[in-house]
């Protein structure tokens, strides 16, 4: 009964990778901290080694005692280097989500229960940090994963070690957390100008308002009123845009991908995510249409949140 479990705890994906994924919040124990002499410490040991046999060919007293001291402090400094770990409780926090090319910020928590204040700590996801965490206290840190293609990202295996006090021993240990995010496409670095959807499909499910209320842009085109000009969006350099008013014929702006440029799926959803970020940046409301979803004109944080979420999982 107790061999498939020696057999799962020698699997050398534990040393490197972690166990499992997992959601709640971990504590380092002997089951989770490992620990190996670093460089120095089998340097140290091999000096030992050498002042032991000195002091055998020689009989030499002083040079034992000092073997033995050194020994001493070799084999104590295995236990204050686990200790700079056990204990130590880390659970995953909230990540933002970002544009595609972008690095994905990830929270960590790290609480130390005891009263022995941990140093010189190193976490690591793709990049370390060093850190030290007070006795009863928290520290929050931030891992950056470097993100790719849109969709959701998953960062990997974040690793905890130490090698305090005397860098002899390094104790580690890896841990996985379910730690992802929604990366949005890139945005296009062509600022177009919104579609000009014809307004039969722009209404296509959804009414338009009458009266005097502002419904959102056009390209200019010459006789537009001066009046209706969009001059903020002109003096950022964005295009030259007339406002569209109340009436039955009147035009909202619909993000179509049927409409956006590009010569695959990925150049037009990029331009897609411009249109959403410039019609946000305007504050415009604005329709959004993908094969088998469609948004009514909205604005606002919210719904320009879902546009970036139907085009990231698109």
């Amino acid at each position: 009964m107790n061999i498939p479990s020696l057999k799962k705890r020698l699997q050398l994906s534990r040393f490197f990778s972690g166990e499992k994924t997992i959601v709640t919040p971990i504590t380092l124990n002997q089951r989770r901290v490992f620990i190996l002499p670093t460089h120095r410490g089998l340097n140290f040991a091999l000096l030992t080694a050498l002042l032991l046999l000195i002091a055998f060919v020689y009989n030499n007293n002083l040079i034992y005692l000092l073997a033995f001291l050194l020994s001493s402090v070799f084999f104590i400094t295995i236990l204050h280097t686990y200790r700079s770990l056990a204990g130590l409780v880390l659970q995953e926090g909230q990540a933002k989500a970002v544009f595609a090319g972008e690095a994905a910020g990830f929270d960590i928590h790290i609480n130390n229960p005891l009263t022995i204040d941990r140093q010189y700590l190193h976490i690591v996801l793709e990049e370390g940090q060093y850190l030290s965490v007070k006795a009863l206290s928290n520290v929050t840190v931030t891992l950056y994963s470097a993100t790719q293609k849109r969709g959701w990202h998953t960062a990997g295996t974040v690793t905890l070690s130490s090698t305090y006090p005397l860098g002899l021993f390094r104790a580690w240990s890896p841990i996985r957390f379910n730690l992802k995010t929604l990366v949005y496409p890139k945005p296009s670095a062509l600022e177009l100008p919104f579609p000009e959807v014809p307004s039969e499909q722009a209404q296509q499910g959804f009414s338009l308002k009458e009266g005097d209320e502002f419904h959102g842009l056009k390209s200019y085109e010459p006789g537009d009123p001066i009046k209706h000009i969009y001059w903020k969006a002109f003096a950022k350099g964005q295009g030259l845009f007339s406002k569209q008013f109340g009436g039955e014929n009147s035009a909202q702006i619909w993000l179509d991908y049927n409409y956006a440029p590009g010569h695959d799926t990925e150049e037009r959803l990029s331009q897609m995510c411009r249109w959403v970020i410039d019609a946000e940046r305007l504050g415009l409301a604005f329709g959004f249409s993908l094969p088998g979803l469609k948004l009514p004109p909205d604005s606002g944080l919210l719904h320009t949140r879902k546009c970036l979420e139907a085009l990231a999982l698109f």
